[in-house]
């Protein structure tokens, strides 16, 4: 299927099956994984990602650990074309090793296990007071017709979005904060008993799962999970509590943790399990989850992550990512997750409240869709006093910020569209942006969200 808004897309790979020749070409992108390295781009050291080719055996599998002198650290996908996480020697060149297992049979292709980093920089008093710019609209009040125009829809009566979930794939989230009653889901299909009732893999996961630190504690971070809760507030903090802050849906949608994201950043084979996870939930459960959010980016390519991207699409599944903080251009410099050429990706550029593009926001007229507010975002976030994590607010920065505006676009127009298909929903948060001189050249729309009419 050919992508509808972005003109780039990475080259496919040639696949030989086993069996039909004594020669396999390479999947992935060995070359941009090896690149990547090259440009120093932040990996977990002495660790690969092998993803085997299906059909491959147990024992060929073993002969490329034994051949690498590596140790398998776990298994990030199963099935018959394995992903595997390797431990190589100590000070072994990966992209020599990338380079070489290009061409065994047995393997589709190998990466570095990239890490990545949050995209932040650091009759509701904060709606009513004039501090929560990003939600308001031209003709609202107080007014900012640089904001996302949620007021608007509120105004208009739209306010619930029950029914619709969203996974926040990044630190965990302080699900007791004051002005998130309710909005982080609770697992029906797996109580809390030490089994893993639905055979999903993960054991009570509650409220979804902890991939960093393998567990079913959302909130593991207690305050330092402040970023993960930053964007839940935006999403789908609780308005007209009088108190704090509202997110783009009120009251009603469902927030899934997916937690990849600890103190030291995360994973590139956490990441895709923390997509993975969110995907299976979808089509095990038929739950109406409508996207993830993706505040979060750094490393180089990986094919294990853009095919995760491309399960979540098959199910119906927006990837909204982060453009980034480091203002570049993305159509010269390839900047991940974001940058993926997948149809379900809706990439995110920052604006501030005057209608400016962020000085931190990356940009590009082909890798990035649209801009949406960023710059000094009032939200949700835990604090620590005396010894106990309680609510707080914070104003932070960056193309983190910006992100869950539009995810919570998405779960605000497909509460109302409920036949909405993935490809519907980006189709309206595009189609709907509003032209903004600062973004013309810079993004694909050319514009800022516009959720008025949603």
């Amino acid at each position: 299927m050919k992508h509808p808004y972005r003109t780039a897309a990475l080259a496919s790979a040639v696949l030989v099956s086993l069996g039909l020749s004594s020669a396999a070409f390479a999947g992935g992108r060995p070359d941009l994984a090896i690149a990547g390295l090259k440009a120093g781009r932040a990996h977990e050291a002495d660790q690969l990602l092998v993803k085997y080719r299906d059909g491959s055996t147990a024992a060929q599998q073993a002969a490329v650990r034994n051949g690498l002198g590596a140790q398998k650290l776990e298994t990030v996908r199963g099935g018959k074309g394995e992903i595997a996480l390797l431990r190589m020697p100590a000070g072994r060149d990966l992209a020599s090793a990338i380079s070489t297992l290009s061409s065994n049979p047995a393997v589709e292709y190998a990466e570095p296990n990239w890490t990545y980093q949050h995209n932040a920089t650091s009759n509701d008093t904060y709606a009513t007071n004039g501090s929560l710019w990003g939600m308001y609209g031209d003709a609202s009040s107080p007014a900012n017709q640089y904001g996302s125009q949620a007021a608007e829809a509120w105004g208009a009566g739209h306010t619930d979005c029950s029914n619709v979930y969203v996974g926040v794939i990044d630190e965990g989230i302080y699900y007791n904060h004051e002005d998130l009653t309710n909005v982080v889901w609770t697992n029906p299909y797996d109580p809390v008993d030490g089994v893993d009732n639905d055979g999903n893999g993960y054991a009570d996961d509650t409220r979804g799962w902890d991939f960093d630190g393998n567990s079913s504690n959302i909130n593991s971070g207690g305050a330092n999970d402040d970023h993960g809760t930053h964007v839940t507030g935006t999403i789908a903090g609780v308005g007209g509590n009088g108190k704090g802050v509202a997110g783009v849906c009120w009251s009603g949608a469902k927030v899934i943790s997916a937690k990849f994201l600890g103190r030291r950043g995360g994973t590139t084979a956490n990441a895709i399990k923390a997509v993975d996870y969110i995907t299976d939930l979808k089509t095990r459960h038929g739950l109406n989850i409508v996207a993830t959010n993706n505040s979060w980016g750094g490393g180089g390519f990986s094919q294990g992550l853009q095919d995760a991207i491309g399960r979540a699409n098959t199910a119906n599944i927006l990837f909204i990512a982060a453009a980034g903080n480091d203002a570049y251009n993305n159509d010269a410099t390839a900047s991940y997750p974001s940058g993926y050429p997948n149809a379900n990706v809706i990439a995110v550029a920052s604006i501030t409240s005057t209608g400016g593009l962020s000085s931190f926001s990356q940009w590009g007229a082909t890798t990035v869709d649209i801009g949406a507010p960023g710059s000094g975002i009032w939200s949700t976030v835990p604090v620590s006093s005396k010894g106990n994590v309680v609510s707080g607010y914070a104003s932070y920065n960056g193309t983190s910020m910006a992100t869950p505006h539009v995810t919570g676009a998405a779960a605000l127009y497909k509460s109302s569209h409920s036949g909405a298909t993935a490809a519907d929903v980006k189709a309206a948060i595009l189609g709907s942006a509003v032209p903004t001189p600062s973004l013309q050249g810079k993004v694909l729309t050319n514009g800022r969200l516009n959720v008025s009419g949603f």
